[in-house]
């Protein structure tokens, strides 16, 4: 798939006809509030029409891919952060920015900046367009009917999680189908056990590995939480996962801050909060996996730049982030947006101790990635088939092939 576009003609150069810009993204379900923030943008320019055109996610990748391959493809592109936008970068796809093109990103939060970056050459292809974290979220009435409150340390959580057993009540949504959705629980569970940013550095360094018993004991601590979900977890999705928690049929649901808007617009009446993974020992300030969730960027080969980069400035100025956060409920990456939805603002509160993502920034660079390795990995753990221990000594000798540091270990 292609976008047909002819050469900027100089009667198109004098405004006399709008220059027409495409947009990929994989962000179906967020297309209504993306025509309307275009809407915004196209009304003080109007020299410039831009159309946005989503994909499925799972899809995506593929059709970006093939499409830039052929030298083709969007004039904007809504970027995977990290070793996926790596991927687009290296070949030289995607356009470099920086502070002299954009001087809006040097406002940018560095830890965010950093899933912009390509590691061949440091450089930046990509403005930021929303920071993630990873919560529980809870149902404030069936907390309620059971008197409950948000736990404050680790014990607590067990003892709020049986109780809702107790009562009959199903305590947790998630199930362990899909790997990915278990790679987020880890993401929510262990960094207070392996000691958050701490540990994140030192094996990114190379000084430890992921058979480090930090880690692995961190790894551990997943498996005090199969009790409490259905009993046949193995075989709950995402898609299950989620209309559980949403049709009030279970208390909590491990996941990602982007569920927020989703939620809400499927029960209106749902009345829910979160709050993050406790730690051992209440009185600690818990750990939050936090990441940078993708990024825009501007096809290299676009004949339309200065146009696609008058667009790319536009989403790293404060009114766009505005909007964004506003339709979607979502954290924006562009500094000063004023957070209103009370549950976003609780996640943005709790994510002033945030930790990496640990494979998503750190190991997702090369193939066998740290995502592939552990979601599988951590399928067998939770089945019962394999030892945190198992592991952790998979996803470090999976990731000797790529990552020197880990070779011989």
């Amino acid at each position: 798939m292609c976008v047909l576009v002819a050469t900027l003609s100089p009667t198109r150069a004098r405004g006399q006809q709008p220059v027409k810009l495409t947009f990929w993204s994989w962000r179906v379900e967020d297309k209504w509030a993306y025509d309307k923030i275009i809407q915004a943008f196209q009304q003080r320019n109007p020299g410039i029409q831009v159309e946005f055109v989503p994909f499925k996610a799972t899809e995506y990748n593929t059709i970006l891919s093939s499409a830039l391959t052929a030298g083709n493809g969007p004039d904007i592109i809504h970027l995977r952060a990290y070793g996926g936008l790596e991927t687009f970068a290296a070949p030289g796809y995607i356009a470099q920015l920086d502070f002299e093109r954009l001087p809006e990103l040097r406002t940018f939060s560095r830890q965010l900046l950093d899933g912009a970056r390509a590691r061949k050459d440091g450089k930046l292809y990509g403005v930021p367009f929303a920071t993630q974290s990873l919560v529980i979220y809870y149902n404030k009435k069936i907390f309620a009917q059971n008197n409950l409150s948000a736990p404050k340390n680790w014990d607590e959580f067990l003892t709020v999680l049986r109780t809702l057993k107790n009562h009959g009540v199903l305590p947790l949504a998630n199930g362990g189908k899909e790997g990915w959705t278990l790679e987020v629980m880890s993401g929510v569970v262990a960094p207070n056990f392996y000691g958050g940013t701490a540990f994140f550095d030192a094996v990114t360094r190379g000084q430890t590995s992921f058979k480090d018993p930090a880690y692995t004991n961190a790894l551990a601590r997943m498996l005090d939480l199969r009790p409490y979900m259905h009993p046949n977890f193995m075989g709950v999705d995402y898609t299950t996962m989620q209309q559980q928690f949403i049709n009030e049929q279970a208390a909590m649901f491990i996941g990602g801050s982007w569920e927020i808007g989703f939620f809400k617009s499927q029960n209106k009446d749902l009345d829910f909060d979160i709050f993050a993974a406790p730690p051992l020992r209440a009185g600690t300030a818990p750990w939050v996996s936090s990441y940078n969730d993708g990024n825009y960027g501007v096809n290299a080969k676009t004949p339309y730049m200065d146009a696609a980069l008058k667009f790319i400035q536009f989403t790293a100025s404060r009114e766009f982030g505005q909007m964004f956060t506003d339709m979607l409920a979502q954290l924006s990456a562009v500094p000063g947006v004023e957070v209103r939805d009370p549950v976003l603002k609780h996640v943005q509160e709790l994510s002033r101790k945030s930790t990496p993502y640990m494979m998503l920034v750190g190991f997702r660079w090369q193939a066998p990635t740290g995502s592939t390795l552990l979601q599988s990995a951590l399928q067998g753990m939770m089945a019962g088939t394999k030892t945190p221990e198992q592991v952790g000594d998979e996803v470090t000798k999976g990731l000797s092939a790529w990552f020197e540091p880990f070779q011989g270990r």
